[in-house]
């Protein structure tokens, strides 16, 4: 068991992509997922789970059918399952998501903003 902080500085620093999650923790049957994104990803959902999105660097809007969500750094917002919801970031934004092993980061939606499952970094 390797019993070592996980630094969220060092883990951004090794990927550039945007909109594609990369795994730093599991926890039971959850993962801790960091992602860099900026612009619009698509209107999706998670019909079998809620998404936590978790800022920590920038401003994420989350937009909703029935209203926008805006989370500034140092801010959380739990999507619940089911419920449609499109995030868009005007500048780069850091964030933590925390969902069960397996989600898709597109739910049943498969296009380019499809990103590979499980990689760890």
């Amino acid at each position: 068991m390797n019993y070592q902080p996980v630094s969220f500085k060092d883990k951004f620093a090794k990927f550039s992509e945007h909109w594609s999650p990369r795994i730093i923790a599991q926890m039971n049957d959850y993962h801790f997922k960091i992602a860099k994104i900026q612009g619009e990803f698509i209107w999706h959902d998670h019909p079998e789970t809620d998404e936590v999105f978790i800022v920590l660097k920038g401003r994420l809007e989350i937009q909703l059918r029935a209203g926008n969500v805006l989370l500034n750094e140092g801010e959380m917002f739990v999507v619940p399952k089911g419920v449609e919801h499109k995030p868009v970031a005007v500048q780069e934004c850091h964030i933590l998501l925390v969902e069960p092993a397996g989600t898709v980061n597109t739910g049943d939606v498969v296009n380019e903003r499809t990103a590979a499952n499980d990689v760890w970094i």
